[in-house]
């Protein structure tokens, strides 16, 4: 029944280098200044209460070190915003930190996903070896199909058309 030579052709997310927290979309970026925004409003109500309190007694308060934080949440506020602006320059509308080439890719319940590559590879169904891959950071595995397929048949015709060169296997001692 089947003449030709077979590949299996799978795609699978790798992760890379990249952590969770060092990607941002645009959804993160809004939840994350959503967050800070508070963080800013419930430190400035401390601050107004402390010098009240500084007013009233005469004492001093932790009124330094709050604004010390206000100071530090503003700067974060900063990069936060510059990042937003790089987000929405990009052409996927994700920028990653550590690894500028990753993205996040959610797994199938929607709920998580790995900062990583997507990785085509196509198996002969012979011999089990790899014959051809392809490593994108296209998150859906749609579009790689036919691409895959032609590589693998480009490449599974050269294989056929020479004689494979033998393989030295070394077994490690037991």
């Amino acid at each position: 029944m089947f003449t030709q030579p077979l590949a299996a052709i799978d795609g699978s997310k790798f992760k890379g280098v990249n952590a969770r927290d060092k990607n941002f979309t645009r959804g993160k970026i809004k939840t994350r200044l959503a967050k800070l925004e508070e963080t800013i409003a419930h430190y400035l109500t401390a601050l107004d209460a402390a010098d009240r309190q500084e007013s009233m007694d005469g004492s001093s308060s932790g009124a330094p070190k709050l604004r010390d934080r206000l100071v530090r949440l503003k700067a974060q506020m900063q990069k936060l915003k510059a990042l937003e602006t790089a987000v929405h320059a990009s052409p996927d509308k994700q920028v990653s930190l550590t690894d500028p080439d990753t993205r996040l890719m959610v797994t199938g319940d929607r709920l998580t996903g790995v900062v990583g590559y997507n990785v085509q590879t196509a198996v002969d169904t012979e011999h089990h070896l790899i014959v051809a891959h392809e490593v994108t950071n296209q998150v859906v595995d749609r579009g790689q199909l036919p691409k895959m397929a032609s590589k693998a048949k480009r490449r599974l015709a050269s294989i056929r058309s020479r004689p494979l060169p033998m393989l030295a296997i070394i077994a490690a001692p037991t």
